[in-house]
């Protein structure tokens, strides 16, 4: 006597489209270095806008002097775009991409 086995019955998840996967991914805000600003400027600029301790300013400033450039913010778009427009408002080369 043979016994035919039914699939044992699984909730398999529906595949998400390529644009659910987009609005998943944060955008993030770049800092490019430039031979205009001052260092102390920068690090200043970092703590006004974005609340960073003096330290942590420092070592963005650092990382854009000596890298070339530093991810300094990352969220929604909107607000990725609204910091851009902040740190372009205070003479800092700022772009912006989804990460």
């Amino acid at each position: 006597m043979s016994t035919t086995l039914a699939p044992a019955e699984v909730e398999v998840e529906e595949p998400r489209d390529a644009e659910d996967f987009e609005h998943d991914r944060p955008w993030i805000v770049i800092v490019w270095n430039d031979p205009i600003n001052l260092m102390s400027y920068v690090t200043l600029v970092f703590q006004k806008l974005f609340g960073y301790s003096r330290a942590k300013a420092t070592q963005l400033m650092l990382q854009v002097h000596n890298e070339g450039k530093a991810v300094v913010s990352s969220g929604t778009r909107e607000k990725a775009e609204h910091d851009v427009a902040r740190l372009h408002g205070h003479g800092l080369w700022a772009t912006m991409r989804q990460d």
